[in-house]
């Protein structure tokens, strides 16, 4: 189920605060990988990875009634569609660039979020990394940046988000770049300085002048440890070592001296705010040696004299954004509040026009990260994420190929529930299973891990929900009954829609929506309270008043203890793989569609509750969720069991491959 504002993307531990497999890349090094040579596994491979944690914080700010989760099952291998080289340099928080290889989860580097008219630099969290292999592309720009990419892979345009590759109609048709197209951003990161004798010499002088003071006394410790280490290193490498020395003009000072000093005179006394740097001095010889060392480094700035009797002058670089980031990675200050750039609006003159658009022919490896914003800076261009982690959830439509292909399994997750469950802190929670990821995928079928923590859950009688759409939960009938006699267990099934044609169109590979409505009818029948989320309706689609009463009619002969509609989202990487779908299979609903999802993922809020307001007269109309024989024979003990009627023959379960 995509919950709105729930992340439950990140593993068990990432979202405890555990230890774990968070990091797809590294959790194989470690997985026993196995796969199958049957029909039903064919094709697909499985991670066996033993899991530091298994019971998932929900995150406070969801709105979701329950805050613990369990998930067994990692649906998706993370090999997403949107894929960038590992060599790409990745804008860090502090102003810093790094690869995009080298990038961790945890790690705070700049995002974009829309603020009124404009989207502004923000910054966000990486969620989650992971790497594949990919045929490779590169984007050459009209300033000389570089991008190797995947041709799935997104840029940001002025016309909005567009991938590397794709067509004008056909299955692979959807927006993609072409030559000339303008990316958003501030242009390719400029190289950083040498750390050199030379630079260290020049960030000392211009610290030194800055402060006026020979001593140092700067009050910033990022400049002032520098500085320190600095002089420790200066006084090692060299035999003239002087500090007074060091304030001084040098004769012939090369690149690496100019660097150097611009970031000490920037730290010292220097400021960007509101998109504006400068650096002020009284003193005409400082002010003459600033300048001289833009000018060596190609700068473009302004003399700004205040008419103060002080003679105070202010050194302004012009060119906005894009000269002031080829400043602080040129020079390298050592202040990361002063490299800030949070809150700048997105816009640049930087010549970003792209030029050319090559298939290198190869395929090579390439990384991807989730972040917070839904997007990262890469060379200096707004690039899209992988909105597959944590977006993978159950009744959506994801567009990764890998989630019904490779699957990560907690093999120890019973074992680990254990420990939670008797745990001192543990206060028994209710805790839902198939809120992300079916807990009765296809998996399921060879692990058999929910007999072992629906075991446990009945042992600790811990309250508990479970979500699926298939029909193997029916195997774990006795195991269910058994925890219901102790503690609360909720049961839902998913069934949007009886429409055959339709299902095998949008959700092939899964039981047949009427045999999943068959399972809740077995599992009403034998005294266990079961609903239907009726999700997706899908606009256009499934949503006609015969299409809602034939549903709602069926769920209701079920025995259902309640129904509960939810309409179609359309989410990055879901929206992709559904319209490309429309697009072939009923082109003349692409129009009604751009109508209906023009503001974003969801339905306007006026269809959903039209929606549910039809499924309530529905529900009321076809008795769902009054009192029946179905919901009357409650189990309450083995005796009871075993004096009630025998239930009616149940349907042979059938496995699950999710979207």
């Amino acid at each position: 189920m995509r919950w709105d504002n729930l992340r439950l993307d990140s593993d068990d531990s990432a979202a405890s605060g555990d230890g774990g497999e968070g990091q797809l890349p590294m959790f194989a090094r470690n997985a026993v990988v196995r796969t199958f040579d049957t029909p039903g596994f064919r094709g697909m491979t499985f991670y066996e990875v033993q899991a530091k944690s298994i019971v998932s914080h929900v995150p406070e700010s969801s709105r979701m009634s329950f805050r613990w989760t369990i998930n067994p099952y990692r649906g998706c291998q993370h090999s997403c569609v949107y894929c960038a080289s590992g060599d790409t340099r990745i804008l860090m928080a502090d102003g810093t660039t790094r690869a995009l290889a080298d990038v961790a989860v945890g790690d705070a580097i700049y995002g974009t979020v829309r603020e009124g008219h404009y989207r502004r630099y923000a910054i966000t969290e990486v969620l989650a990394h992971w790497s594949t292999m990919k045929p490779a592309y590169r984007i050459t720009l009209e300033d000389g940046t570089k991008l190797v990419t995947s041709g799935d892979h997104r840029f940001l345009t002025q016309r909005g988000w567009k991938h590397v590759t794709g067509a004008e109609q056909g299955p692979e048709q959807r927006p993609f770049l072409t030559v000339n197209n303008k990316l958003m951003g501030f242009g390719g990161f400029a190289d950083p300085p040498k750390d050199s004798v030379e630079y260290r010499r020049g960030y000392l002088c211009g610290m030194i002048r800055g402060d006026a003071h020979l001593g140092l006394t700067s009050t910033d410790p990022e400049a002032l440890n520098r500085a320190h280490h600095f002089l420790g290193t200066v006084g090692l490498l060299t035999n003239d070592f002087d500090v007074e020395d060091l304030g001084g003009w040098p004769e012939a000072p090369d690149r690496d001296w100019h660097c150097g000093f611009l970031a000490g005179i920037f730290d010292a006394e220097g400021s960007y705010s509101r998109g504006v740097w400068r650096v002020p001095n009284t003193n005409p010889e400082i002010i003459k040696r600033t300048t001289g060392a833009l000018d060596v480094l190609g700068f473009d700035y302004v003399l700004e004299p205040s008419n103060r009797p002080n003679g105070l002058v202010v050194v302004r670089l012009r060119r906005g954004l894009r000269e002031v980031m080829r400043f602080f990675h040129t020079t390298d200050p050592a202040i990361t509040r002063k490299r800030s750039i949070e809150g700048v609006a997105l816009k640049s003159d930087a010549k970003l026009r792209v030029a050319s658009i090559e298939p290198l022919g190869i395929e090579l490896p390439m990384y991807d990260i989730t972040t917070g914003t839904g997007d990262f800076i890469a060379n200096g261009v707004v690039s899209h994420n992988c909105f597959a982690r944590n977006t993978h959830t159950y009744l959506d439509l994801d567009a990764g190929r890998d989630f019904d292909s490779k699957v990560v399994v907690k093999v120890n997750a019973p074992e680990l529930l254990r420990k939670k469950l008797a745990s001192p802190g543990w206060a028994g929670e209710h805790i839902a299973m198939g809120t992300n990821v079916d807990c009765y995928q296809r998996a399921e079928g060879k692990y058999q891990l929910m007999r072992g923590i629906i075991a446990a859950l009945r042992d600790a009688a811990n309250p508990f929900s479970i979500l699926t759409k298939g029909t193997l939960i029916l195997r774990d009938l006795d195991l269910l009954l058994e925890a219901a006699e102790v503690t609360d267990v909720g049961l839902n099934v998913s069934a949007a829609f009886v429409d055959t044609s339709l299902w095998r169109a949008i959700e092939p590979g899964t039981p047949a929506p009427e045999r999943r409505i068959e399972a809740c009818a077995t599992l009403n029948d034998n005294g266990l309270r079961c609903g239907v989320l009726m999700g997706p309706v899908v606009p256009y689609l499934s949503d006609s008043p015969a299409q809602l009463d034939a549903a709602v009619r069926q769920i209701a002969a079920a025995g259902a203890a309640h129904v509960t509609p939810i309409v179609l989202h359309l989410r990055p990487g879901t929206r992709e793989w559904f319209l490309g779908w429309l697009r072939t299979a009923h082109p003349e609903l692409v129009r009604k569609y751009a109508e209906l999802y023009d503001r974003g993922s969801y339905a306007p809020r006026d269809y959903q509750a039209r929606i549910a307001a039809q499924v309530r007269e529905l529900a009321e109309k076809y008795g769902v969720g009054r009192a029946s024989p179905r919901q009357a024979r409650v189990i309450r003990s083995p005796a009871a069991a075993a004096a009630a009627p025998a239930p009616p023959p149940m349907a042979a379960p059938e496995q699950l491959t999710l979207l």
